[in-house]
């Protein structure tokens, strides 16, 4: 039985590890080229203007959004292990980008393309690192409210800079509520043309985003030819938008902001800056762009792979980023990460492989050799629309509603992110919301739910006695603590015991249950040093049952064991109420 299930084990070689591509490619088969090609082509079609309108949200020219999508995405196609992830500028990191370039930028921004790089090198190497020391897990510490509350409140940010655009008016770099009553306040201001191009784009975004889909389907439309329709949206505006500035010539009658020349041709060799102090000025805005930009590519890679039965590899994960973000930073880009619509599309429609990936980068490719001139009317209000609609579904009322329901902790958690990170920026908002929940997490655990128990009638099990009708032991109060021990908790389960003993004058003996015990620190140990010394003076005598082989291996380790007794430990709960003579033997 033992070896049958060792068999069912993948066996993986290192090489095989670290280069997914030779596990896919060694069994790629040539029905999987038609997903490949139609899931990279219309990744590609929504990637062009998304490429650069995140581009714009960081602040920096517009073609460093399409750099930024061709060798990074060569790059994971090859070492990811998500055969569906679509990797990219984003708007979230696009956002933390420009919020944290922006006090190191001079005045005439010669320099911020540089910063842009610099940040994409430190979280390559940040990432690169933490997969080799496979260390993914300390994303963990940003809770799902957190990571909700700071995208809901980063969509408005997002959503609040590109007001300007929209509206053709000129607003100051400031906070949220800053920007939000400027815009307010000046509405009046607004440039007409400018607004009816970006109101106008956003209709038909949005009507192709919630609508033309199920039109296409009740049409009787094929899958293969209606998602190609419905994911064109993006493209569709870009060209509508340009023609119209082209035909009016409305950057000149109308003063319509227009994102003008677009280089033409493959990036060239970039370098980042390798100065000390612009290294440290970076470091906190590149660990937030890793932990999150990793959480959005992990969460989604996950979902969408686990449709298919297929696994994703989370180290693995973070070194394919890391490379990737590698690539982008000697390559004329900036941070990338997974995008979750991007993906979602890429799965729908079809991908199977990396090579999908690969093919979008290569479209994007030949987009910046030959395309590029057709970008020079395209309105800035378009861009702004893409944006606005593409983060529209990040603000998450549903998780709100879903964990006030459950928890009004983590609700707290995440509304208190929410408004730092409006009230606070980017970075500082996000740190206030990690701590919160840290700090939620500590004060929770400090008061573990902690169970008297006894016995079901004629049976092995104990249960606590506030909820079953069960049988207990004059002598012998039976405890189970439903928490590890470590240093916040460790007096609270001193001072319940301590008021169980001063309950009842006849208790005898105290049984310490660990059954939901995995972990004993060393406050912990010593509290129970002491626990077990003054109990003993009080005529007391401390017993433990049902402690988990790794908690035990250690307690034996240090002695433990050794100085209370091992008599005085016990496999079971049952096992230590018929030592302590609780049950008559014909009622066993």
């Amino acid at each position: 039985m033992q070896q049958s299930f060792q068999n069912r084990i993948p066996k993986t070689s290192s090489l095989r590890r670290y280069l997914p591509i030779l596990q896919w490619a060694s069994s790629y088969q040539r029905s999987d080229l038609v997903g490949d090609l139609l899931a990279g082509s219309i990744v590609a079609i929504m990637l062009v203007p998304q490429a650069m309108a995140y581009a714009l949200l960081a602040g920096l020219p517009p073609q460093v959004g399409l750099y930024a999508s061709i060798l990074p995405l060569i790059i994971y196609g090859l070492l990811g292990t998500s055969r569906t992830l679509a990797v990219g500028p984003v708007a979230i990191v696009s956002l933390l980008v420009a919020s944290g370039v922006a006090p190191l930028t001079a005045t005439d921004g010669s320099n911020l393309l540089q910063l842009a790089l610099t940040l994409a090198l430190l979280v390559a190497i940040i990432q690169t690192v933490m997969g080799l020391l496979r260390v993914g897990f300390v994303v963990n510490f940003m809770s799902h409210p957190v990571l909700s509350g700071f995208t809901s409140a980063a969509a408005l940010v997002i959503g609040a800079s590109q007001i300007k655009h929209l509206l053709g008016i000129r607003i100051p770099s400031g906070e949220f509520f800053d920007t939000v009553w400027h815009a307010l306040t000046h509405l009046s201001e607004s440039n007409p043309a400018t607004l009816i191009i970006g109101l106008g784009s956003i209709a038909i975004l949005s009507f192709f985003k919630n609508s033309l889909g199920k039109w296409l389907q009740k049409w009787g439309v094929a899958k293969h030819i209606a998602l190609p329709i419905a994911k064109s949206a993006p493209l569709l505006v870009v060209l509508l938008g340009s023609l119209a500035v082209w035909l009016g010539q409305l950057d000149q009658t109308a003063n319509v902001a227009i994102v003008g020349t677009v280089p033409a041709g493959l990036p060239s060799l970039t370098l980042p800056s390798f100065a000390p102090a612009v290294w440290q000025a970076l470091l906190p805005t590149a660990l937030v762009i890793s932990f999150v930009g990793y959480m959005e590519s992990i969460a989604v890679a996950k979902s969408l792979a686990s449709k298919r039965r297929q696994k994703v590899e989370p180290n693995q994960e973070l070194i394919a980023l890391g490379i990737a973000n590698l690539g982008a930073a000697f390559t004329g880009g900036y941070p990338v990460t997974g995008g979750f619509s991007r993906s979602v599309v890429n799965y729908d429609a079809g991908a199977n492989t990396g090579l999908a990936s690969v093919i979008t980068a290569v479209l994007i490719a030949l987009t910046v050799i030959f395309l590029t001139p057709l970008f020079y009317f395209l309105p800035n209000a378009v861009l702004a629309a893409i944006v606005l609609v593409a983060v529209a579904g990040l603000v998450d009322i549903a998780t709100l509603r879903h964990v006030w329901h459950y928890n009004k902790a983590d609700a707290a958690s995440l509304l208190i992110t929410f408004g730092a990170v409006l009230a606070l920026g980017i970075e500082n908002g996000i740190l206030v919301g990690v701590a919160t929940a840290l700090l939620l997490h500590i004060w929770r655990t400090s008061k573990p739910h902690v169970a008297v128990v006894g016995r079901l009638p004629h049976s092995e099990i104990y249960r606590n006695v506030l909820r079953h009708q069960v049988e207990t032991c004059p002598h012998v109060v039976a405890v189970r603590v439903d928490e590890s021990l470590y240093f916040a908790n460790t007096k609270f389960l001193e001072d319940t015991i301590w008021q169980l003993v001063y309950g009842s004058a006849d208790v005898a003996a105290v049984v310490l249950i660990g059954t939901a015990v995995n972990h004993i620190d060393a406050s912990a140990l010593e509290t129970l040093e002491t626990l077990n010394h003054d109990l003993r003076d009080a005529g007391v005598t401390l017993y433990f049952a049902a402690i988990k082989g790794p908690v035990m291996d250690k307690l034996r380790d240090i002695g433990f064991v050794q100085q209370i007794g091992k008599d005085r430990f016990f496999m079971t709960t049952h096992d230590a109420m018929l030592t302590l003579n609780c049950w008559q033997n014909g009622n066993k």
